[in-house]
């Protein structure tokens, strides 16, 4: 399992590229811990083609890996941590471990006024 830490402003965002087994039946899922609150994670959406520039709207081989972009988003007014945990699973198969995990750790730093 790899852990990375970031630190976002408010309304600042980050893209986060994990490698699916979607052939395999496999689903990236997440959780958030902490302060919740102060992120928001989605799902970017799929570029055309899957993400394969030289066969633009062909599917994947069968079994490839196949990436998603998730954006993790800091919401104002910040001034928070939170941790996602994000978990590679097959929806079928709820008590079966994850085949990977990963956790993002964010920091957002609180809005400051300024003159």
């Amino acid at each position: 399992m790899e852990v990375r830490s970031i630190v976002l402003g408010p309304d600042e965002s980050y893209e986060l590229r994990l490698t699916g087994r979607g052939a395999r039946g496999y689903v990236w899922t997440w959780q958030v811990t902490g302060d919740a609150d102060v992120v928001t994670v989605a799902e970017a959406p799929e570029a055309p083609g899957g993400g394969v520039p030289a066969a633009a709207g062909a599917a994947p081989p069968p079994g490839a890996p196949v990436e998603r972009t998730y954006v993790v988003r800091a919401r104002p007014p910040g001034g928070g941590r939170a941790r996602i945990r994000f978990a590679q699973v097959r929806p079928p198969y709820p008590d079966e471990a994850p085949y990977d995990e990963f956790v993002l750790d964010v920091e957002v730093g609180a809005v400051t006024g300024g003159t």
